[in-house]
């Protein structure tokens, strides 16, 4: 029996949505995450549509690279906070040492 070749793409941009809300799309990625799903919908639609069923996987696989630049951006966001974050601690250090504080 053969698969269904939409159902792998559809599932891979599933999964790939999941990850990018886990990795807090939403909030540092909205505009990418948003399209994502969108992309996702519409592929989901497609392949219900017998008419548009063979547009199902490029929209799923779009869904899925939007879903994963999503991510991307996210974990970059969240990185560059936390070296904002060490390098003001790195500063404060630095201070501390030249003023002579802290001993």
């Amino acid at each position: 029996m053969a698969q269904d070749p939409a159902a792998a793409d559809l599932l891979a941009a599933q999964q790939a949505v999941e990850r990018a809300d886990r990795a807090d799309a939403d909030q540092y990625a909205p505009d990418t995450i948003a399209l994502a799903r969108q992309q996702l919908e519409q592929a989901q639609r497609a392949a219900g549509d017998r008419r548009e069923r063979k547009q199902a996987p490029l929209l799923a696989q779009r869904a899925a690279v939007d879903a994963d630049l999503a991510r991307a951006q996210s974990e970059e966001a969240v990185a560059l906070a936390m070296l904002a974050q060490r390098r003001a601690e790195v500063e404060r250090l630095q201070r501390q040492l030249a003023t002579g504080e802290g001993h």
